[in-house]
């Protein structure tokens, strides 16, 4: 009867558990790539039922939908209490808006200058400018806004107080704009040098250059910063609340005086008894702040979504 060595098996069994167990490392790392690729998702679930924990009874038990969102009568202390957030909306808009104004234009213009335009070692020095003002704590930018700007727009336009839209406004683009730059720097770079070299080659300027093939083909990336940008203008907090006046009233010029969402969280949520009506109406003012995120974030993707259905139709 022939018996079957089972030597050569012993060699073989040893390299299969030990490439098994390299693999486990692997493994490991892939499952901790993954855990940091959903953590994002994960947390924003997290904050939102965070918020929505704490504003929910009061928004489906007693808050007046009407009142809340075309009312600007906002005083949630008195004995019969309002809350009307119109005017902080307005505020917050209007904020925004200039901030945007001013900071997307000034943002992108010097992305592609430090992208195009200036020499290498130029190029260090303004990258590191850029993110030191990016690094500058918002209190900050509002003593800037207190005890700089304050007086010069009352210099310059006769107003009684500066603090206004239009203190706010430049405020929040000057901390808008290193965000721009920075993201937007970096869409422009990612642009494959060959598209360059190719309009560069079929006679384009600079200018055309930098309009009709960098600024098409880095669109998703400039996209990106601006909506960065955004955000930044909309969830600041304390340089709005010293810089616009803080005054609830929906404003008709860029010299009034405005309350933003933000800012009313911040003066008003330390004041508050837990669980009260008030406290709970700021956690709502919360809720609408996290819509008004998601919109703009909608928005954008169907927009580069559209500019990609039409080229490649």
């Amino acid at each position: 009867m022939a018996t079957v060595s089972t030597l050569p098996d012993g060699p073989r069994a040893r390299r299969g558990t030990s490439s098994r167990f390299r693999r486990v490392p692997e493994l490991l790392i892939e499952a901790l790539i993954r855990l940091c690729g959903w953590s994002a998702i994960l947390f924003v679930f997290g904050i939102f039922f965070f918020v929505f924990r704490e504003g929910a009874p009061f928004l489906f038990g007693g808050l007046n939908l009407r009142e809340f969102f075309t009312s600007s009568k906002w005083n949630p202390t008195a004995n019969t209490p309002h809350y009307g957030i119109l005017g902080l909306l307005t505020g917050t808009l209007a904020v925004t808006a200039l901030a945007m104004a001013i900071a997307v234009p000034l943002g992108l213009g010097a992305a592609v200058f430090v992208s195009e335009f200036c020499s290498p070692k130029l190029k260090e020095g303004l990258k590191i400018a850029i993110e030191m003002l990016a690094a500058i704590p918002s209190i900050v930018w509002g003593f800037i806004a207190y005890m700089t700007l304050n007086p010069m727009i009352i210099a310059v336009t006769g107003a009684p107080v500066g603090l206004n839209i239009l203190n706010g406004g430049i405020i929040l683009a000057l901390m808008s704009v290193p965000v721009i730059v920075s993201v937007g720097e970096d869409a422009l770079k990612a642009v494959p040098d060959s598209y360059r070299e190719a309009a560069l080659a079929l006679g384009a300027s600079r200018w055309e250059l930098v309009y009709r093939v960098l600024f098409p083909a880095a669109k998703n990336g400039l996209l990106a910063a601006v909506l960065l940008g955004v955000g930044r203008a909309i969830g600041e907090t304390m340089a709005v609340l010293m810089a616009t006046g803080h005054a609830n009233q929906i404003p008709t010029s860029l010299l009034d005086r405005v309350q933003t969402l933000t800012a009313t969280i911040a003066a008003e949520l330390g004041e508050t008894v837990q669980g009260g009506d008030h406290y709970r109406v700021l956690f709502v003012i919360g809720m609408l702040l996290f819509v008004i995120a998601f919109v703009v974030n909608l928005t954008a993707d169907l927009v580069v979504r559209g500019v990609r259905g039409k080229q490649n139709a």
